[in-house]
């Protein structure tokens, strides 16, 4: 099998123009197919190098590409070849993201499956790996605000990129959410469907005089940016401020654009293709703490810091020497979930060798500063928090940043100004937990003749889960206006607070709702008390989501009594964990760390 297999490998090298390094079969474990959308755009040329570059250093691995030259349908013949020939492993960068979907699915069926760069809908893949175009924009529009902080009208010319893309889509909402903070700006768009230099060139010159009144240029890759210096050089306007994205090093790449000063500034756009090789091998090896999705840091890159920027590409990665001690303010045990988080830490912790020191903070914000001072006094390697609400931690993050001490934030987000302030998040997609619970309301429950009433039951407030559950929920609601929340409290994410807030509604209204949407299983669970000690049948007179998936919920779905669940998963230990040793191994860890999340319903339950 191996011989045919070595000789299916290096003959797939040659349909993609690649000569492969042959090795003898026995050193050859595993094959990985990789599906690249095109190989045109310099983003994704770097992409692959980062890949084979990454393998090399694996003599078990090795990769076929193939190239879908932006053709979906190419792409899918692509991806059946791939497994065709024996492949281990898939990693895809889609073309279009409704024609993969489907296709990424049928594989994972059987396979594991990396996306890259465009998540497929759903969550039927292993691992899902990108960057955060939307949170790349806003850097961009914050780098725009401080160049416009003047006072006096600001003039920006966006160069985008093609129109179909859903990165370039991302990249100007967030720029515009950023820039609408200063009503003096004023943004103009041209697209160069071809994302190129020559194509940015073109239309800039194109542009002609009407290039006086621009003060910044803020175009959609580096490459681009390249091409609109080269115009606006020779149109006779060379002081023109340039913002571009990518931030790659080697000739022409942004880093050296910015040490030869054709451009300003570039927003760091990572391909991932390192860490696809190495989550490759880790899923292949089934190592323990694996996430679902990966979303990777961006940096703004300056004259100010481009020599230290290129000098962390070279970091080294090594075992660490010593034992890690982790310092880790834990919230609290207010419910199910939390109890099953907490161990799930402690029992990573031990498997993972690292020496962790707990303080509950009981709820209580104060405590939990106090508990990351206490930290920071007793030296710890690593401070873990799971904030208990979003704001305030600016001024302790900066003590921990002032004694070299990383912080990582576990299952909850925060909002804070610098967001260099902590390493990253591992946790749950609020937002796509929102949106999932709603989906199932959209589906199951309808009215003819009036709109659908929800009772809300939300979590703590400000707490970051409590607020970006919300906003999924909302978006879609907002989509259709049969649906309406009428009421909404907070039960503190505490099954006495769930049932509290249903017995202060029935005591002024009856049951008028259709639906009750809780934040989490243990509101859910204490309003199941109080619906039925007001003799109503929970899930039968009235429909009841939750989110969490915590053992007494799923029994109440089972029963009947729940209707739907949202899976929250609180097993985050072996991802924490892993993201520790990653860390202190001198790896640069990604912004966020998503874990796999399910959805229960009385069938699944």
């Amino acid at each position: 099998m191996k011989n045919f297999l070595q000789l299916t490998l290096i003959f797939c090298f040659m349909l993609v123009g690649c000569s492969p390094n042959v090795q003898t079969t026995q050193t050859i474990q595993y094959v990985i197919g990789v599906s690249q959308a095109n190989m045109r755009e310099p983003w994704r040329l770097v992409l692959m190098r980062e890949l084979q570059e990454e393998a090399k250093k694996h003599p078990e691995i090795r990769l076929v590409f193939t190239d879908a030259i932006d053709d979906s349908h190419k792409q899918i013949k692509d991806i059946e070849r791939l497994l065709g020939y024996g492949i281990d492993l898939l990693i895809v960068s889609p073309c279009t993201v409704d024609e993969l979907t489907p296709v990424v699915a049928h594989v994972y069926e059987k396979f594991p499956v990396i996306v890259m760069d465009r998540a497929v809908e759903g969550y039927d893949y292993s691992l899902f790996i990108g960057p955060d175009n939307d949170l790349i924009g806003r850097k961009a529009g914050e780098s725009v605000l401080q160049m416009a902080s003047d006072g006096t009208p600001c003039s920006v010319l966006e160069i985008l990129g093609n129109s179909f893309s859903q990165a370039s889509l991302d990249r100007s909402i967030g720029f515009k959410n950023a820039t609408e903070k200063n009503p003096n700006i004023k943004i103009t768009q041209l697209t160069v469907e071809n994302d190129s230099r020559d194509g940015a060139e073109d239309l800039v010159l194109a542009y002609g005089k009407q290039l006086e009144q621009i003060d910044i240029i803020f175009a959609h890759n580096d490459n681009m940016a390249l091409g609109a210096y080269r115009a606006a050089s020779k149109l006779g306007y060379p002081d023109i401020k340039i913002l571009g994205i990518d931030g790659f090093t080697g000739p022409e790449g942004g880093v050296e654009l910015i040490r030869q000063n054709i451009i300003d500034e570039t927003i760091t756009c990572p391909t991932g293709g390192r860490e696809a090789v190495q989550f490759s091998l880790d899923i292949l090896n089934q190592v323990s703490g694996v996430p679902k999705q990966v979303i990777l840091r961006s940096e703004n890159i300056t004259l100010a810091n481009v020599d230290r920027y290129e000098k962390s590409l070279a970091r080294t990665i090594r075992k660490p020497e010593q034992t890690i001690k982790v310092g880790y303010a834990q919230v609290g045990t207010e419910s199910g979930w939390r109890l099953a988080n907490n161990n799930s830490i402690r029992e990573a912790a031990r498997d993972f060798g690292i020496d962790l020191t707990t303080i509950d903070a009981n709820q209580s914000q104060e405590k939990q500063i106090e508990s990351i001072r206490t930290f920071i006094s007793q030296k710890v390697d690593v401070i873990v928090v799971s904030p208990i609400v979003a704001s305030g931690w600016d001024d302790v993050l900066r003590e921990a940043k002032a004694a070299n001490i990383p912080v990582l934030l576990s299952d909850r987000k925060i909002q804070i100004e610098d967001d260099e302030l902590f390493m990253t998040y591992i946790g749950a997609d609020f937002i796509e937990e929102g949106r999932r619970a709603m989906s199932w309301v959209l589906e199951n429950v309808t009215s003819a003749n009036k709109k659908v009433r929800i009772l809300e039951i939300s979590g703590t407030a400000g707490a970051s889960p409590t607020i970006e559950r919300k906003y999924g929920f909302e978006m879609l609601l907002k989509q259709n206006p049969d649906y309406e929340i009428v009421y909404s409290a907070s039960g503190d994410f505490t099954l006495e607070g769930g049932q509290a807030v249903l017995e202060n509604y029935l005591k002024t209204n009856p049951l008028d709702v259709d639906v009750i949407f809780s934040h989490n299983d243990d509101m859910a669970l204490g309003a199941l008390v109080a619906l039925k000690n007001a003799g109503i049948r929970p899930g039968q007179d009235i429909k009841i989501i939750s989110v969490d998936g915590t053992k007494e919920a799923v029994k109440a779905l089972a029963t009947g009594e729940l209707n739907f669940v949202v899976e929250c998963n609180p097993m985050l230990g072996p991802q924490l964990m892993k993201a520790v040793t990653d860390l202190m191994s001198g790896k640069e860890l990604p912004l966020r760390i998503i874990t796999d999340e399910k959805v229960f319903d009385q069938d699944n339950a």
